[in-house]
């Protein structure tokens, strides 16, 4: 099958799940890549968090941060599902920068995010973007304005009314009522922007060596498992990533590294039309849509179970 035939089914699936979206494989020694829509800009949602890391370890190698240092940080007493770590305690905690770094990135803790955005805001995240010769991702708010949806105000047997507005009151342009879902005004990125910024990561040029060897350890812990992972993670391959989801969106972007020396950046952004907070079923989809891009870039194949 074609190149271009296996891109027209990929679509079709998503299609046929209720989803669309912009895909983007590439091979990270040859930069052979393939995928669609790779650069349509989304909103980031947790996405964000790996930027974030990125500009907090560059000043932890340049000596401008300690990563020891202590923070204090405020509960989040969030109650509604979703939202990790210290978004759910209830009392003050005492954290030093390197384990908000891990809470931020590998388990995706909100209130860890935003006090990390304390040390580094998020005007100059992008100005660290920028020197790094990153482009495409925008870093506009802090974390916590994820959790200020309609979403957040509604009971939660009312969630799915949330999900209908993000999916019908977008404007053809991207704007959206939905601050965080306006691409003019949400942390945003493409496909290919957060493929480069894997890249930079796994095959450092202008990122210092200890910021992206954290960087792929956090991701390399990530704790939520459920979207690209099980069709990537084998006795052969290890599998990194960071995850990002807000009402009806559904990211994934991360790094398989085979045991032969092969590495693939894989990004995955996706936005659903159906009003459903659980769907394992579109999750799958991705999945397949993201494994059978790589298979083919990979061998000119379609895994055994397309």
């Amino acid at each position: 099958m074609s190149a271009i035939a296996v891109v027209r089914n990929a679509q079709d699936l998503l299609d046929e799940a209720g989803l669309h979206g912009a895909f983007l494989v590439r091979n990270l020694d040859t930069g052979e890549e393939l995928g669609f829509d790779a650069d349509t800009p989304y909103p980031a949602a947790s996405l964000v968090k790996v930027p974030l890391a990125v500009a907090v370890l560059e000043r932890i190698a340049r000596g401008e941060l300690d990563a020891t240092t202590p923070v204090d940080v405020l509960p989040g007493r969030i109650t509604t599902p979703g939202p990790t770590g210290l978004s759910r305690f209830n009392h003050p905690a005492r954290i030093a920068v390197d384990d908000l770094l891990y809470l931020s990135t590998s388990v995706s803790d909100g209130v860890a995010a935003d006090a990390l955005f304390d040390l580094v805001p998020p005007t100059e995240v992008a100005a660290e973007l920028r020197r790094l010769r990153i482009e495409g991702i925008a870093v506009r708010h802090r974390v916590g304005d994820l959790a200020e949806t309609p979403a957040e105000r509604l009971d939660p047997d009312d969630v799915h009314l949330a999900h209908s507005l993000a999916i019908g009151a977008g404007t053809p342009g991207q704007g959206h009522p939905v601050a965080q879902l306006d691409v003019t005004r949400a942390n945003t990125g493409s496909a290919r922007a957060y493929v480069d910024l894997l890249h930079a990561l796994w095959r450092p040029s202008t990122i210092h060596e200890t910021t992206a060897g954290r960087a792929r350890a956090l991701m390399g812990d990530n704790l939520h498992r459920q979207r690209l992972a099980p069709d990537f993670t084998s006795d052969a391959s290890r599998w990194a990533s960071k995850t990002g989801t807000l009402l009806h969106l559904r990211h994934e972007v991360g790094v398989v590294d085979h045991a032969d020396g092969q590495s693939y950046a894989v990004a995955a952004l996706t936005a659903s039309r159906v009003p459903a907070v659980a769907q394992p079923g579109s999750e799958a989809t991705m999945a397949h849509v993201a494994r059978t891009l790589h298979d083919h870039l990979r061998t000119g194949t379609l895994p055994w179970w397309s």
